[in-house]
């Protein structure tokens, strides 16, 4: 494989192997794929989780099991008022 990185990327990776924590630019392309590819399964996980909960959020409200909006926002806020009581 042959990439052309561009002059920002070549002087990184030239400062990366200059301080000793890389020994090839190969080393450096395979981290930098392995935390893409960390950062990608990650979001492929939270798409999942998310679909997930909304699949179990859209049968509640099939059954009738859900709060008004509204509602739920004024009882965050006066949760929330009454905290701030509290608060030194």
């Amino acid at each position: 494989m042959n990439a052309n990185l561009g002059p920002a990327f070549d002087k990184f990776v030239g400062k990366l192997l200059a301080s000793g924590l890389y020994q090839s630019q190969s080393e450096i392309i395979r981290e930098g794929l392995r935390l893409l590819k960390e950062r990608e399964d990650m979001k492929s996980l939270r798409v999942q989780e998310f679909r997930k909960e909304l699949s179990v959020g859209i049968e509640q409200a099939d059954r009738g099991r859900f709060v008004d909006g509204e509602k739920a926002f004024q009882k965050i806020r006066k949760k929330s008022r009454g905290r701030k009581r509290r608060a030194p």
